[in-house]
């Protein structure tokens, strides 16, 4: 605090057992808005710990605040400035009693605000021979210290640890309430490696606030899941409950007391589960491993595991096995004459310790033994752990290879582990990895005593991992970096089954990505690139113990990964070897529908557990996604290599069952054929094509939103390849496209400008295209009419024979399959084209479908009749005459036909004079006065007053149609007197009709 003033009051005694109490002020000055100010500031030390704290300035926190830190620093930088004093007790025995009584008095005056109660209420105790103050001889002395026999521990302020952890609880994950409660957790886990053991009353008092959390009881009630964030906190308290009670050097009453409390938490009925499944009809699959005389028991009845199981079990483990006490304390321990090569042996070929258990509870002592401040003992055990574990895969691999011979045509899809390492809740795999990468640049003195653990690995970037051969169990050659980079081969490879549950399941694909991501900071060298290819052959080659292994079960968690990290780290040293994993890898057998079952007649089968859980892969969109990263991957570095692209689309074409992923592929093998500083890679844009094509065909006859653009890639793919592949798309077009899409999309580009352009072709060239698009679109339009028949007509209008084909095509649907709008459509088309007659024709078989009652004065195909009857009164009085009884028929609305009739008035006045029978004129102008009795009936029968002025300008339009007929007056004055009749008890509208109409 270079701005704060310290002033060191006085300081407790040094006495034997090194207890003492300091007290000072700090000054802070003053700031902007801030004036200066002072805090009073007492600690109190026992054998080098502050046992407790006090400061005025009313902060309240977890950690120290700032003035406790400042005045610790102060007295330990300045010692010689902090003035000593011995305990008050003998301070007091010095005094005589003046003195003594001016001591008492002047404390009384100087504080008497806030000790003259307590002065007195002492006095009268004092004084009173019955008190019970007066049974007991001396008196406290806060100065003196404890006694060297009572327990000392750092100042913890547990009041504040439930209020802070209660605070960001209830934040629910926002204002950095997450971020804040792992602090907490990096917190204890250094208060551990300290050997602190406020460690465990901090950890004691989150989980009850935890715990104590209303969101438990809701989530439950709702059957809904906690947030993610959530939930990867719960699993962080599970893990540091689990470090706690693994301690090497903890006391049997505290596991006692320890075991007591995680039951109490565990038997909570809203205790979260391990997998995070509530509800779920099926076990944690880890539950369904046999073991031992239970291993009959039926598996739905067993209890779920909470995140405290593995503590509580932990609590049963122990530190006394000579074998394991051996490893972790010495380099040095070896048996070069030990011969028992059995399965459980002690030690390898070689004489090096091996240690067989549970390999996440192994993992776990690690843990444990780094967490509590035991770097050395924790790296001999992960040596021997990643021993035993490459051992057992040598092993392993010799077994599936003697079965391979003994059963040559036999398939085993067994898988030996349910309870796989990536995404296991104690995290073994990562837990190995990190003990061995912190060893990468430790040198000694960081092995002695405690250690300056680098919990997250991330912050370590800058740190160059090296090659340190400082153990004595490792290859020639080998090192800690060496041996971390393959237990995480190792721990990826693994086949295990896809776990239950969404949590679960997302938590193996965040760890496989965060162990990934570790791997990608190291730099491969020669050394590490044989590790890379040992591992690579080993996970090709051990059948069912790798994921990557010849035959897998259908539930194994796919690869594709892991999978992509391998072949982009070992295609520059070995491609082979790298296409050989990557194209392995490629296969998802839960969506193939013959995969293999499994062996039923061996209990350690996932088939004998849970036969199909399909359904249950929430993570499958992520999974395809990861799989199709891994074929883009593969092609682009496959370009210009005609075989390896070959393989690669064949992979994809058998393997990717999503249209959309095979879609982007082909997406991606567009880009990376035609990038713009070289020439297009033209295998590369057939295997596009190709894509292109598989999409077209899966999603031919499914919903896809993005189908129109997939169609227009597809073209423009086609364009690219050549004039050949387009010609091919147009002649097979019904496998790929719907009659709509072939004609107004495929056919129509291509023989655009642009593309002809594009392509540079021939007139024979042209020629052929066009020809291909002709037979296109007239065998669209005979399948599909309604949709297909305008793009028909349009693609064949430079070719006589077609074109009038596709006529036919449209007369012959006309009368069944078309709607008026569709072939009024074609009609004005005809018209533009300059085939008025055809147009007629069109017209009239438009009007005969089409019914537009007395209140549609707004459709839409008003102008589609005004034209039609302009078209016929332009070709002449027959066609006119013909097409008014058509117009007669179809319209019942007044106004329209009242159009109609003033426009053929206008134009052709003696054709309302005709007194033919059934005269055209006469019949269009008896249905307009129809329509208006009609409609003028239909309104008043609901008419409101608001609309009476406008129904009385209706009825004037009315007496306008009327009078074009001879008597037309005589009839308007019958209707008005008909409506003052019927309607006279609308007194008002009627009024207004007699003061318009008479």
């Amino acid at each position: 605090m270079p701005d704060w003033l310290v002033h060191g009051g006085s300081g407790g005694c040094a006495r034997e057992n090194g207890c003492f109490h300091l007290s000072g002020t700090v000054t802070e000055p003053a700031v902007q808005s801030e004036p200066e100010t002072v805090c009073n500031v007492a600690i109190s030390f026992d054998r080098c710990k502050i046992t407790s704290v006090t400061c005025s300035c009313g902060n309240k926190d977890i950690f120290y605040c700032a003035h406790v830190v400042a005045l610790s620093l102060y007295r330990i930088r300045k010692p010689d400035q902090v003035k000593l004093h011995l305990p008050i007790s003998e301070t007091l025995f010095q005094m005589n009693r003046d003195q003594l009584q001016k001591f008492v008095q002047y404390l009384i005056t100087v504080h008497h605000t806030e000790v003259l109660p307590t002065a007195q209420k002492l006095a009268d105790e004092i004084l009173s021979q019955n008190s019970e103050i007066n049974q007991v001889h001396g008196a406290p002395d806060p100065t003196a210290g404890a006694s060297i026999d009572d327990e000392n521990c750092w100042h913890l302020d547990e009041e504040q640890v439930q209020e802070q952890v209660k605070l960001f609880l209830s934040q629910g994950g926002y204002h950095g309430s997450g971020k804040q409660l792992n602090l907490l957790f990096a917190k204890v886990r250094e208060m551990l490696k300290m050997r602190d053991s406020n460690g465990a009353r901090m950890l004691t008092l989150i989980t009850e606030q935890f715990m104590a959390d209303p969101r438990l009881s809701l989530w439950r009630q709702q059957g809904t899941a906690m947030t993610d964030k959530y939930r990867q906190l719960w699993d962080e308290l599970g893990a540091l409950w689990m470090c706690i009670v693994l301690n090497p050097h903890c006391k049997l009453e505290q596991k006692a007391s320890w075991l007591k409390q995680l039951k109490k938490w565990n038997s909570v009925d809203v205790c979260p589960w391990e997998d995070g499944n509530h509800g779920s009809e099926l076990p944690n699959l880890t539950n369904a491993l046999p073991q031992g005389a239970n291993a009959s028991q039926d598996s739905s009845n067993r209890p779920h595991r909470t995140v405290f199981t593995r503590a509580i079990e932990a609590c049963d483990l122990h530190w006394q096995d000579s074998h394991l006490q051996h490893i972790i304390s010495s380099d040095l321990y070896t048996n070069y004459c030990y011969h028992d090569d059995t399965e459980n042996s002690l030690f390898d070929s070689r004489g090096w310790p091996l240690w067989h258990e549970h390999v996440p509870t192994a993992c776990a002592r690690v843990d444990a033994l780094r967490s509590h401040g035991y770097p050395r003992e924790a790296l001999r055990l992960a040596i021997a752990i990643v021993n035993t574990l490459r051992r057992q895969q040598q092993k392993q691999l010799e077994m599936f290879r003697t079965q391979k011979k003994e059963l040559p045509h036999k398939s085993i899809t067994s898988i030996t582990n349910l309870e796989g390492w990536v995404g296991h809740p104690l995290d073994p795999v990562g837990t190995l990895f990190s003990s061995l990468m912190e060893a990468c640049h430790m040198d000694d003195d960081n092995f002695s005593g405690f250690s300056d653990f680098t919990e997250n690995l991330g912050q370590c970037k800058s740190l160059e991992y090296q090659h340190i051969p400082a153990h004595k169990f490792l290859e020639e050659g080998e090192s800690y970096l060496t041996l971390a980079v393959e237990v995480a081969l190792i721990g990826l490879g693994q086949q295990r089954v896809m776990p239950d549950g969404l949590y679960t399941q997302e938590k193996v694909c965040r760890n496989e990505g965060q162990l990934i991501s570790k791997l990608q900071e190291i730099e491969l060298d020669d050394t590490l690139v044989k590790i890379f290819r040992k591992q690579a052959v080993f996970l090709l080659e051990a059948g069912p113990y790798s994921g990557l292994g010849e035959i897998i079960h259908r539930e194994s968690v796919p690869m594709h990964t892991f999978a992509k990290y391998l072949f982009t780290s070992l295609l520059p040293h070995d491609a082979e070897l790298a296409y050989t994993i990557a194209l392995r890898a490629m296969r998802l057998l839960v969506l193939e529908s013959t995969a293999p079952t499994g062996d039923l007649t061996r209990p350690h089968h996932i088939a004998s557990v849970v036969p199909n859980r399909y359904p249950r892969w929430f993570t499958l969109s992520h999974i395809e996604s990861q799989q199709c990263e891994l074929a883009s991957t593969m092609l682009t570095a496959a370009k210009g290599d005609v075989r390896r692209l070959e393989t690669v689309l064949e992979s994809i074409q058998k393997n990717i069952h999503s249209s959309s992923h095979i879609f982007k592929l082909a997406q991606d093998a567009f880009k990376i054929a035609t990038l713009m500083d070289s020439l297009p890679d033209i295998t590369l844009l057939k295997v596009s094509l190709e894509l292109g094509l598989q999409v077209m065909r899966m999603t031919l006859s499914t919903l896809n939103w993005r189908r129109r653009e997939m169609v227009r890639w597809l073209v423009t793919c086609a364009t690219e390849v050549g004039v050949y592949a387009l010609d091919s798309i147009m002649q097979s077009w019904f496998t790929l496209f719907t009659p709509t899409e072939a004609t107004s999309i495929v056919a129509t580009t291509v023989m655009s400008n642009s593309t002809i352009v594009r392509l540079h072709l021939d007139c024979h060239q042209q020629e052929k295209l066009a020809s291909s698009a002709r037979t296109l679109a007239l065998q669209c339009a005979m399948k599909d009419p309604q949709n297909c028949a305008l793009s028909a007509l349009t693609l064949c209008e430079k070719d006589h024979i077609a074109f009038e084909t596709a006529y036919q095509i449209v007369l012959d649907a006309a009368t069944t399959g078309m709607s008026y709008t569709q072939l009024f459509t074609i009609a004005r088309y005809m018209e533009h084209r300059g085939y008025p007659m055809r147009a007629y024709k069109l017209a009239t078989l438009a009007m005969t479908h089409l019914n537009l009652s007395y209140n549609q004065d707004t459709h839409p195909a008003i102008n589609d009749v005004l034209w039609a009857c302009a078209l016929s009164h332009s070709l002449g009085k027959n066609e006119l005459a013909a097409i008014i009884p058509l117009v007669v028929k179809s319209v019942k609305c007044a106004t329209v036909l009242s159009d109609i009739l003033r426009r053929c008035t206008l134009t052709t006045p003696a054709v309302v004079s005709c007194t033919e029978r059934k005269n055209s004129g006469k019949q269009l102008l008896d249905a307009t006065i129809e329509a208006y009795i009609n409609t003028t009936h239909s309104r008043l029968t609901h008419i409101s007053p608001r609309h009476y002025s406008e129904f009385i300008e209706f009825l004037s339009k009315a007496r306008e149609t009327f009078l074009m007929a001879h008597d037309g007056h005589i009839q308007f004055t019958q209707f008005i007197d008909n409506l003052k009749q019927i309607y006279k008890g609308k007194k008002k509208l009627m009024m207004l009709v007699r003061e318009r109409f008479g």
